[in-house]
């Protein structure tokens, strides 16, 4: 590795006492920090062994070891640095400061903070100080506005990740307020809830003529944000540009970046002032706004830097189970990487982001235009769905990469579409994945 350690990077030979220390640290320094573990001080890459139970290790104890909750605050994934593998802890900076060692308390013996490449304990005046001023109103905390709710969805999608929810799943997760009642959360994840997320259409670069209106949600918001993320990926056409030489396509929106930030603005929204985030798809550009700017630790340097301070720190854990969201501040580098910071607008309360289409290429624009390719981009959904339904009616055991064979529609997709009919109650899987068919409910 070329990078020295530093106030963000830390190297450990091996696995030792002292891991609890340099997380805490991290936890508490606005930027967060990578933890590797395998590293040489001097960068070099020594490998670990028994890679897989020095992994599950250190993620048991930093979930059990330090206070308050740091779940959906890190990562613990296995790298290769020079082609040997070595463990990079991912850690965010937390917004309920300070963190501590629970075996030591809010004290100087358990509090520490990252200055310049060291870890140092925290001063008794700098523990009072953080944490009179970092009291954040946290969905965890906030009571569900409905009672009985129901997860069939969320199980559905923890089950296509192999996944399974226990009896204790609410606990696990955190979905339960400290009093042990359902909290807004679970609200938010739940098969029915009051909270949806806007897209809009317009004819014009102006809010003028608004040609189609949709609302994706009132149920889990993990199938809310996949319901519009597919309704973006219909309305990304593909540009045109001929050249003497050849004809060039590009979608009128790098995909990779508008899925990532469409995603960030769904996790990182602040929903308890009751605002959700909106998506509007003008001629040209789409916008992507969400309530709640940056948290009060995370500078603008600091964003763009793609540092994380995750505002739900469990649903950024939901959305990560079922892979919606990989590393930790790994979507504002994957955003950047197409886009400069140009595209962002900070106003006020508000998280604007704005994807011009792509420059140099034609595209109708016009309203019966904009219309007809909704319309199209509707059928195009809906003609999938039918021939993935009449598939299983002709062949009920039939396989899903048979069927992605058979139809020309991408495995990916089908899993996808399926998880969706299963949970609308439109298909079902009778007996076992191995042996077991698919019964289409009419």
């Amino acid at each position: 590795m070329s990078d020295i350690e530093s106030n963000q990077i830390e190297y450990k030979r091996e696995l030792n006492d002292k891991l609890e220390r340099s997380v805490v640290a991290f936890l508490n320094t606005p930027k967060g920090g990578l933890l590797y573990i395998g590293v040489s001080d001097d960068g070099k890459a020594v490998g670990v062994s028994n890679i897989d139970l020095v992994q599950r290790q250190i993620v048991d104890r930093i979930k059990n070891n330090i206070s308050p909750s740091v779940l959906g605050l890190f990562d613990v994934v296995i790298e290769k640095i020079d082609g040997v593998p070595v463990i990079k802890v991912v850690v965010s900076s937390g917004m309920e400061k300070p963190y501590y060692i629970r075996s030591q308390g809010r004290s100087e013996r358990g509090c520490f903070i990252r200055i310049g490449n060291s870890v140092q304990p925290m001063t008794t005046q700098m523990i009072d100080n953080l944490y009179t001023r970092h009291r954040p109103v946290s969905l965890g905390n906030i009571p569900a506005p409905r009672k009985n709710l129901t997860f069939e969805q969320l199980e559905i999608y923890y089950q296509a990740k192999k996944l399974k929810l226990n009896e204790q799943f609410k606990t696990s997760l955190e979905l339960l307020t400290p009093d042990g009642n359902d909290n807004f959360v679970a609200y938010l994840l739940a098969d029915e809830n009051g909270v949806s997320i806007k897209v809009a259409k317009y004819a014009g670069v102006n809010k003028v003529d608004l040609i189609e209106n949709y609302e994706y949600g009132y149920c889990c918001l993990i199938k809310a944000t996949n319901q519009v993320l597919d309704r973006l990926d219909v309305e990304n056409r593909i540009f045109t540009k001929i050249t003497p030489k050849e004809r060039i396509e590009k979608q009128m929106i790098d995909r990779t970046a508008l899925r990532e930030a469409v995603i960030n603005a769904i996790v990182h929204n602040d929903y308890s002032s009751n605002a959700t985030p909106t998506v509007e798809i003008f001629s040209d550009r789409i916008t992507i706004t969400s309530y709640g700017g940056l948290p009060e630790d995370l500078s603008r340097e600091s964003f763009f830097e793609c540092c994380s301070m995750p505002r739900n720190r469990e649903l950024m854990r939901v959305f990560r189970d079922v892979g919606l969201v990989e590393q930790l501040g790994s979507g504002m580098g994957r955003i950047l990487n197409a886009y400069d910071k140009s595209v962002f607008k900070f106003a006020g309360d508000f998280l604007i982001v704005t994807f011009p289409f792509a420059a140099g290429f034609d595209v109708a624009i016009n309203t019966n235009n904009g219309v007809n390719d909704v319309k199209n981009g509707v059928n195009d959904v809906k003609n999938g769905v039918n021939v993935i339904l009449s598939a299983f009616r002709d062949n009920p055991s039939i396989t899903i990469k048979g069927l992605a064979k058979l139809t020309g529609i991408s495995a990916r997709t089908i899993d996808r579409e399926v998880e969706l009919l299963k949970s609308e109650g439109k298909l079902k899987r009778v007996g076992s994945a191995r042996f077991g068919h698919w019964e289409v409910c009419n």
